[in-house]
């Protein structure tokens, strides 16, 4: 993949952000822009391991990240920030998850632009990797943490890109047996 890191990089003007989690719902933060968006390359999974929003230390919870797939089309919302927003975002995306330059096609202006978008890889301690879908779901209903429960990320997740008009697989499985 051509994805790059760019945590040294420092960021000096208004750069899009690829939202394909909780960014496409709680929107936390100040933006110019914001647009459907799509990257390439990547599918969503619920392998990253939440101590710090959705579980503990000591127990944590499942949230979404994004893992390789060739031709996969993963569609969220793109924000164009300010640089100073980074600062916002990389605390609220700590626990693994790092700045990657990527592509992102904007639905509505029908353009390529080059953007950033945050994937937590499986190097990172906090990755907890593939498991069944029974075994993912049976893992978030039991995860609670200070931004609540694992159910609701997933259920918000799942009819927010209902909204978007996005299917993806992955997520509706596990709305299906967390509902």
């Amino acid at each position: 993949m051509a994805y790059t890191s760019s945590e040294e990089q420092s960021l000096s003007q208004p750069t899009w952000v690829f939202g394909y989690g909780s960014l496409i719902y709680k929107v936390d933060f100040p933006f110019l822009q914001r647009e459907l968006a799509t990257i390439i390359g990547w599918q969503r999974r619920f392998w990253q391991g939440s101590h710090d929003h959705r579980g503990t230390p000591e127990s944590p919870g499942r949230v979404v990240t994004l893992v390789p797939k060739k031709k996969a089309l993963c569609k969220g919302v793109a924000y164009l920030i300010e640089p100073t927003v980074f600062k916002h975002l990389d605390h609220r995306e700590k626990n693994g998850y790092r700045r990657f330059h990527c592509p992102i096609e904007l639905h509505q202006q029908k353009e390529n632009v080059s953007g950033v978008v945050y994937v937590a890889s499986q190097e990172n301690p906090a990755f907890l990797g593939p498991a069944s879908i029974e075994e993912l779901a049976g893992h978030i209903r039991k995860s609670h943490g200070p931004s609540g429960s694992n159910r609701e990320y997933v259920l918000r997740l799942a009819q927010s890109l209902r909204e978007l008009g996005e299917r993806d697989p992955h997520i509706e499985a596990l709305e299906a047996l967390l509902l």
